[in-house]
């Protein structure tokens, strides 16, 4: 496994960031089309959520047609993702790109745990007001093309843990 792209316990710096990945930002050509400071950090498990697929305020994204990826707390379970370091100068293309000005997702700080045991914060996005549907085409592509990292465990990092996934 490479090793983590981080200084200390809480990642930060002046000028970057900590972004906890999941879904289609688990892609390094997805993160970088907006994003062109993300920088591999390493594979993080956050505990007590579980991730879904929904459509915000029940509606079919015209961009993915399909639900899109969320997390939500769920005492006991566990999504894996990535983290990535980032510029600041990239925090409004991110907020954009995850739809926090249209009320689409909200940013949240969590706590990580990296496969070597060591807990890191970062920001990452929830989805509000959402109906659970689905996966997208796109979602179900990655997954079946295992185009993305595996925790430890070796599941796909993507795994929807739930009735969703077809």
């Amino acid at each position: 496994m490479a090793n983590s792209n981080f200084e200390d316990g809480r990642g930060q710096e002046e000028e970057t960031f900590l972004y906890f990945a999941y879904g289609s930002n688990l892609l390094t050509e997805r993160i970088h089309l907006r994003n062109p400071s993300a920088a591999f950090c390493c594979v993080a498990r956050l505990k007590d959520f579980k991730l879904d697929f929904g459509n915000s305020q029940g509606k079919t994204s015209p961009t993915w047609h399909g639900g899109i990826a969320t997390i939500f707390q769920s005492p006991g379970d566990e999504v894996w993702g990535i983290v990535w370091k980032m510029n600041k100068s990239n925090l409004n293309s991110l907020d954009e790109q995850e739809g926090v000005k249209s009320g689409t997702y909200v940013v949240i700080e969590v706590k990580v745990t990296t496969q070597e045991g060591r807990e890191i914060t970062c920001r990452s996005y929830l989805m509000t007001n959402y109906e659970s549907a689905p996966p997208s085409p796109q979602y179900k592509k990655m997954e079946k093309d295992k185009s993305h990292c595996l925790s430890e465990s070796g599941k796909p990092l993507l795994q929807a843990q739930d009735k969703n996934v077809g």
